[in-house]
């Protein structure tokens, strides 16, 4: 891996809480953001957060929900530059190698999850061009299989370009229980895609709701 990330490091960092009421902001004023499910979201403990991908903008607007400090997996590329691999690290954002299976970053990921923090992952590993969700990859699969954890589904919707003013609904469903996808130690692979894509089915089905109606 070329951004030179210290994954020894399993921290919390201070700058994403002081960053916490700007996004909040951000996500009333320069996008209309509406957020469903709130309630869904465990107050402590360490799950994923598997939500579908549209635009650079996701994080933000998944931060601005203000119930629980995310940890993001970001595209490694992101990292390469030494000042913002900097920043992205001090918002607790760390980097992946997509497509290559990259072990370092899932076992991160791991230990971030077993020290109670959320991991925050876009399952498709790529953002969306129509800003429909499209298929999962066996990445999350594979850290929900090795942690235990339990999965947090949630959508990101607009029905429209995505830009400065956008309607955006965030929905948070119900926890899918780790139990719930089967796992044996024998692991074979359909079991991780299986899972993979009962966690994209549940994203999916929350973004067909559409817009919040108010």
């Amino acid at each position: 891996m070329s951004s030179g990330y210290d994954f020894s490091k399993v921290k919390e960092y201070k700058l994403y809480s002081l960053f916490r009421p700007a996004a909040a902001i951000v996500c009333k004023t320069v996008q209309r953001c509406d957020y469903i499910g709130r309630e869904n979201i465990p107050k402590e403990g360490g799950f994923i957060l598997a939500c579908n991908h549209v635009n650079i903008f996701d994080p933000i607007a998944l931060g601005g929900a203000g119930v629980r400090v995310i940890h993001f997996m970001a595209k490694e590329e992101l990292f390469e530059n030494k000042a913002l691999g900097k920043f992205l690290t001090h918002l607790n954002a760390f980097p992946v190698e997509r497509g290559k299976g990259d072990m370092a970053s899932i076992h991160f990921a791991e230990n971030l999850i077993k020290k109670g923090y959320v991991l925050g992952i876009f399952p498709e590993g790529t953002r969306s061009k129509d800003y429909k969700p499209g298929r999962a990859k066996s990445g999350v699969a594979l850290i929900a299989k090795q942690t235990g954890a339990d999965v947090l589904p949630v959508s990101i919707y607009t029905d429209t370009q995505y830009k400065r003013g956008t309607k955006v609904t965030i929905r948070f469903g119900k926890l899918i229980k780790n139990e719930e996808f089967g796992f044996t130690e024998e692991g074979h692979s359909a079991e991780l895609k299986n899972a993979a894509r009962r966690i994209m089915g549940e994203i999916t089905a929350l973004w067909e709701e559409g817009h919040c109606k108010k």
